[in-house]
């Protein structure tokens, strides 16, 4: 499979994943937004200019979607203030994280522990820019405080890696098998050929 079409596939992908799981922040399956831009950064890094934007417009239009759909205006929901849009660059820190781990990517069990730190760093950006802005920015919180902005960041800290985590573990296990699959019949190939 050529690399576009493999990039198209992924993209394709990742967007049914976070259309399907951010539609309720709070179903049974959790949503996978964080989860999909770090993969997307580890896969898509040559299309970053473009999938990026796409991917949080797609972000934004499903919230949009959900909210209006709720019949409640978009610009007057509780989620949405001056801190939605820190959700920009809070999303980048994941991407960031998948690109990091991209560029030093070996078939190794150091890739392995890579992926493991750059996935937690990029959780704990992306928390603190995203609940940090609402917290900070939003007129949801009466009394604001450092002592209670931190609560509230590490209440909501672990849950939200532990989701992303399991969307990312679960793109590494099928990683893996897929590259297995592929030189297995890279090798297959070679016996052939030497036949």
């Amino acid at each position: 499979m050529k690399p576009t079409t493999q990039r198209s596939l992924i993209l394709a992908l990742l967007a049914l994943l976070m259309v399907a799981t951010r539609v309720n922040h709070w179903a049974p399956i959790p949503d996978a937004s964080w989860a999909v831009f770090f993969i997307g950064g580890f896969y898509l890094r040559q299309w970053t200019r473009w999938a990026f934007p796409a991917l949080m417009a797609l972000a934004v239009a499903v919230d949009y979607a959900v909210i209006t759909g709720q019949g409640q205006s978009f610009w007057q929901h509780y989620c949405v203030s001056a801190a939605y849009w820190f959700l920009v660059p809070a999303y980048f820190a994941m991407w960031a994280g998948g690109l990091f781990v991209a560029r030093r990517y070996s078939r190794s069990w150091r890739t392995l522990a890579l992926t493991a730190a750059a996935l937690v760093a990029s959780t704990m950006v992306c928390q603190l820019l995203s609940q940090g802005s609402f917290y900070w920015l939003s007129a949801s919180v009466a009394e604001k405080t450092v002592a209670g902005w931190a609560a509230n960041y590490f209440q909501w800290l672990l849950p939200y890696m532990q989701t992303a985590a399991t969307y990312v573990g679960i793109a590494v296990v099928v990683h893996a098998i897929v590259a297995s699959a592929g030189k297995a019949t890279a090798g297959a190939g070679d016996l052939a050929d030497k036949r």
